[in-house]
């Protein structure tokens, strides 16, 4: 047994010998290309006896690589006994069943979702909840354009011979352009013999809006008549009373030109204004004016400076005389407003020439405070000017005067006011001054009487001196709601005449009044109050009868209600004079007693 093993021994040692020499007579043998894979044309039986033969098939496919174990070159026979050996095969691991891991992984995520949480402290002061708290204004909604109708006519009729009828003519919605027109007729006839009137009046407006200016003008027509119907209605009337018919009629025109309101720092603005009118009655009375007036301001940031004037060029003519009556005006100013303050500094500058030549200067200034801020506010005013006597204005205030109307200036010389306006409680607001007033040749009107002769006119005369006026005005007005509007005004004056025996035919106190209804979208309601007190007149302050006569004082209701049948369809009632009394403005004139009329107005 010992000879066999070493019999093996002695075998190996030989064939690792020849081995080595082999290597080193040749150089390494370059790498054979991998053996092809044996693959089994059979499918593959996932079993422990297919793997092992896999596995001996790869064994022998290894023992078949050719090794070569030539000796490298240039090395003797005899050389050193180290080696290498180059084995090149096709290696594959093979796994044992042991490490295969055969368990699917779960691909469900089952991990909780857990949201970050985040903390905000809220900076918030502790109110006590009993004090009323301040109501955030709740924004308007948009509004939505209405329908609206550019034209309206209305037409009436009534008692007393009443025949009324209005026009209104417009080019309709448009921000940079406005034209239009209107038509007015008014007529009466009241139950004494010749006691008619009317009024017609017709004129056509216009009013650009550019980018830094306004441009807007008008022209328009008025006519109006009447008939001298006065007499003393204790006596009979008398045969040769004259009764004549009178009438009025005046044309005018205005132009104006403005720059627009913008609110910007230091803005500089300016107006002129050209305005004029012809005038003339049925007899020999005529008057003609242009007015050029104008102003210029400059804001220095509360401060405002500017001066603002006109050139007021009249003639005057009837059947006695022809006057030139012109004034020139200057007010240069300066004006300060901050929060609670308004002061107005200024003087009024007036040269009265032609056919009369004067020179004065008046004071122009005003100053307002905020007594309570947003409610009251304390006003004191000081001024003065010259007031142009005009025919157009006297006919206008009483339209039974005769011819040759006397002309003369009156001249306020300082006029003082002080008082208080602002808002009481929410929607009443007021307005009450105390005044004192210097004029100098103040006008009057007084009966020139005549019935010998028929003549049954009035005349103007002047109260030559300072006259002084006092008085008391104060103003509401109630805005309950938009629906709901309520106003009244009452006026008080005590006269202090210079020359003439009593104030005549001016009363002295005054009470106007009216309210506003807007009861649903078809009915609207309207009433005015007036309540005048006595005044005096000196006819027929004659020798023998030195007492004046007494116009009683008086009360006037009158009202209107429109009720719409549709959106262009409504029909209307005016009222006037509710209490049927026999009122005179004007001495033996008596007003329209009880008078009502109605009609029919249409839109498109």
């Amino acid at each position: 047994m010992k000879f066999k093993y070493i019999y093996t021994l002695l075998t190996l040692i030989l064939a690792l010998f020849c081995v080595t020499a082999g290597a080193q007579n040749k150089s390494k043998a370059k790498a054979k290309k991998p053996a092809a894979k044996v693959t089994s044309k059979r499918p593959a039986k996932a079993n422990a006896t297919q793997q092992k033969a896999n596995a001996k098939n790869l064994g022998e496919a290894a023992a078949k690589v050719k090794v070569d174990t030539t000796k490298k070159t240039g090395q003797a026979a005899g050389g050193s006994l180290s080696q290498e050996i180059v084995v090149t095969t096709a290696y594959k691991p093979v796994l044992a069943d042991a490490v295969k891991i055969r368990i699917n992984p779960d691909l469900d995520d089952k991990t909780p979702f857990k949201a970050p949480l985040t903390y905000t402290p809220i900076d918030k002061r502790l109110e006590l909840n009993t004090d009323i708290k301040r109501m955030d204004p709740m924004k308007r909604p948009a509004e939505r354009d209405s329908d609206l109708t550019n034209n309206y006519i209305k037409a009436g009729l009534g008692n007393l011979k009443t025949t009324f009828g209005e026009a209104y003519f417009n080019n309709g919605r448009d921000e940079a352009l406005q034209v239009g027109g209107y038509l007015k007729h008014f007529a009466q006839a009241g139950s004494i013999l010749d006691q008619n009137s009317a009024k017609e009046q017709v004129g056509v407006f216009g009013k650009s809006i550019g980018e830094v200016n306004s441009v807007s003008g008008r022209i328009d027509y008025n006519y109006s008549s009447n008939y001298f119907y006065g007499f003393d209605p204790s006596k009979v009337r008398p045969v040769n009373l004259q009764a004549n018919k009178q009438h009025f009629s005046t044309i005018g025109a205005e132009g104006e030109l403005v720059k627009n309101y913008q609110d910007v720092e230091n803005d500089f603005t300016y107006a002129l204004k050209l305005k004029g009118y012809s005038f003339r009655d049925a007899y020999q009375a005529k008057e003609s004016n242009v007015v050029l007036s104008g102003f210029l301001n400059e804001t220095i940031h509360q401060f405002y400076a500017g001066l603002s004037g006109s050139l007021d060029l009249s003639t005057q003519q009837d059947s006695l005389y022809n006057y030139n009556n012109s004034l020139v005006r200057l007010n240069p100013y300066i004006k300060f407003q901050g929060d609670n303050y308004k002061i107005d500094a200024g003087i009024n500058i007036v040269d009265q020439f032609g056919y009369t030549s004067s020179l004065h200067i008046f004071p122009a200034a005003k100053l307002e405070f905020q007594v309570i801020p947003k409610y009251v506010r304390l006003f004191v005013e000081a001024k003065g000017d010259v007031n142009k006597s005009s025919l157009r204005d006297f006919y206008t205030a009483n339209p039974f005067l005769g011819q040759d109307v006397n002309i003369k200036n009156s001249v306020d010389q300082l006029d003082v006011a002080a008082g208080l306006k602002g808002t009481i409680a929410p929607g009443l607001s007021f307005k009450a001054t105390i005044f004192r007033n210097m004029v100098k040749d103040m006008p009057l009107f007084v009966s020139n009487f005549d019935f010998t002769k028929g003549y049954n006119r009035f005349q103007v005369i002047y109260d030559n001196g300072s006259s002084r006026i006092s008085g008391l005005n104060a103003e509401l007005d109630y805005k309950a709601s938009e629906d709901v509007d309520i106003f009244g005004r009452f006026e008080y004056k005590n006269y202090q005449m210079a020359t003439v025996a009593e104030p005549w035919n001016l009363p002295k106190y005054k009470i106007t009044g009216g309210t506003a209804l807007h009861i649903n979208d078809k009915i609207d309601i309207k009433g005015t109050l007036l309540i005048r007190s006595s005044t005096l007149d000196p006819y027929p302050a004659v020798a023998g009868n030195p007492a004046p006569s007494r116009i009683s004082a008086f009360a006037d209701i009158s009202g209107s209600v429109d009720y719409k049948v549709t959106k262009q369809i409504s029909v209307f009632v005016n009222v006037n004079n509710l209490l049927d009394g026999t009122n005179q403005t004007w001495l033996y004139y008596p007003d329209y007693g009880f008078n009502i009329f109605g009609g029919v107005g249409f839109a498109f």
